[in-house]
């Protein structure tokens, strides 16, 4: 029996085909599209690498009443499974934006075509910094107590991005037109940081809010989740300690010169490539002007010749007729 899944890897791929069902499906409505995750288990790590959509319908006053075509879903699973055999089906796809009511009895349907179903949630819209989607497993919750049957609830699964160097490629190209590229490199990963300390501090405020509502009583006190919590603290640095602050003060320091000699080295660089340029246009001006100088007086040189080549045609024409006028009056006077 192979061990339920613990990570789940999602390609590119995959989310570019869930935001273009979205867009031609369910654009502009609050309804949701779903579909099937293709990929790998090994090792406890999912690897989706592919997916296909289904034909999906709910009611919207009644979440209970839903229809998903599992015969479709057969078909299109042959046809895929011709093409790439070892894509199996992993799982299942929503674009939620939250779990549903009727999430797990979908997930009870995905599971007699695979033994770990997982579901990713995508958010076509997301709204907070990070990763847009979320995975999910279902397990059995049983009661210490006994006071409840066991039940099937939702698990939130690690999740990461994962590509191939092919699909590296292609993503860099269809990013090629979104990219700005008038930023600089330093600008971007200024941007990249930021982003990030966003994404932290909306972790951070969630698990405050969270540690609140244990503390005032309205959530159950939850093991993992205040182990995971410690575990996070434990791995915090000690900023009392004198020579860990003044070491990192030393680095940072060193960082942020090596930051400020590479922004004035491109600031030259730039100046010069300016200076060079603006030289490189006047040299340019001058040589056309002298070009266009040498032009205009090699036309008037040709204008001036053919003038006086006229003219001394239009002089020895004269000459020659005041001779034959001579010589006719010679002729009559004898």
């Amino acid at each position: 029996m192979p061990a339920g899944p613990e990570k789940v890897v999602l390609h590119p791929l995959v989310l570019l085909s869930v935001v273009d069902h979205y867009n031609r499906v369910a654009k502009d409505t609050k309804k949701r599209v779903v579909g099937i995750l293709l990929g790998e288990l090994y090792k406890g790590t999912v690897d989706v690498t592919n997916s296909f959509a289904l034909p999906f319908e709910e009611d919207d006053h009644d979440p209970t009443i839903w229809f998903l075509d599992h015969s479709y879903l057969e078909q299109m699973y042959k046809m895929f499974k011709k093409v790439n055999a070892r894509e199996k089906i992993v799982g299942w796809y929503s674009t939620g934006p939250k779990l549903r009511e009727a999430d797990l009895d979908i997930n009870e349907l995905i599971r007699q075509f695979c033994e770990h179903p997982v579901l990713v949630i995508c958010e076509v819209q997301p709204k907070e910094v990070g990763l847009p989607f979320t995975a999910y497993h279902s397990v059995d919750e049983v009661r210490t107590d006994g006071t409840e049957k066991a039940k099937k609830v939702f698990n939130s699964l690690p999740t990461e991005v994962g590509q191939t160097e092919a699909e590296e490629i292609g993503v860099e190209h269809l990013l090629r037109d979104v990219k700005d590229a008038t930023l600089s490199s330093l600008a971007g990963d200024v941007s990249s940081k930021l982003l990030a300390l966003k994404g932290l501090q909306s972790r951070l405020e969630e698990i405050s809010e969270y540690l609140g509502l244990v503390i005032s009583g309205k959530l159950p006190v939850n093991h993992d989740i205040i182990n995971l919590v410690q575990e996070i603290f434990n791995l915090l640095p000690n900023m009392n300690v004198e020579s860990l602050s003044k070491s990192l003060a030393v680095k940072s320091n060193d960082m942020m010169h090596v930051i400020y000699i590479a922004s004035l080295v491109r600031s030259i660089l730039a100046l010069h490539k300016l200076i060079d340029n603006k030289e490189q246009r006047l040299w340019q001006e001058r040589e056309t002007a002298k070009k266009e100088k040498e032009k205009a007086e090699e036309k008037v040189k040709k204008e001036k010749e053919g003038k006086e080549a006229k003219d001394g045609a239009g002089g020895k024409d004269g000459e020659a007729a005041k001779d034959g006028g001579k010589g006719t009056k010679a002729a009559g006077e004898k």
